[in-house]
């Protein structure tokens, strides 16, 4: 009888040891999978931005008369972010500026920017608190045809 005891009680312990190792791995194993997350979400917008960044100096560079105006130039970028970017309902805008270049002649360099302020979802936000967001940038320089 005593060794049945015995197997039981060690059985009880071994539930007990699973119940705190598993109370220890959640948070690092949660935490991990939503930093992955959040970083390839990150990683999206910038790719996202960047493809803005291109399509505007793209537009902007084709020969065509008359040349887009700076403020055409700004609205085919935001066009592009608008219907691609991840702002989890936020309604952060990116920023664009066209520096120089717009309307310019044959092979003057056109310039554009884009600046998105990433905030994140859950742990964006938490880092956010102690950092500041993180400020994703593109810039692409195109030569005018």
């Amino acid at each position: 009888m005593d060794v049945l005891s015995g197997g039981g009680m060690k059985n009880q312990r071994e539930k007990g040891a699973a119940a705190v190792e598993f109370a220890l791995v959640l948070p690092t194993f949660l935490a991990l999978t939503f930093g992955i997350v959040e970083y390839s979400i990150a990683l999206y917008d910038k790719a996202v931005i960047t493809n803005a960044s291109r399509e505007a100096a793209r537009a902007g560079i084709v020969l065509k008369n008359p040349k887009l105006t700076t403020s055409d130039i700004q609205n085919v970028a935001l066009n592009y972010c608008q219907a691609n970017l991840i702002t989890f309902g936020k309604s952060s805008t990116p920023t664009v500026s066209v520096p120089a270049g717009s309307g310019g002649s044959f092979g003057s360099a056109l310039t554009v920017s884009v600046s998105y302020s990433y905030s994140g979802l859950a742990l964006g936000k938490m880092i956010s608190a102690f950092t500041g967001p993180f400020n994703l940038t593109a810039t692409t320089s195109m030569n005018n045809e």
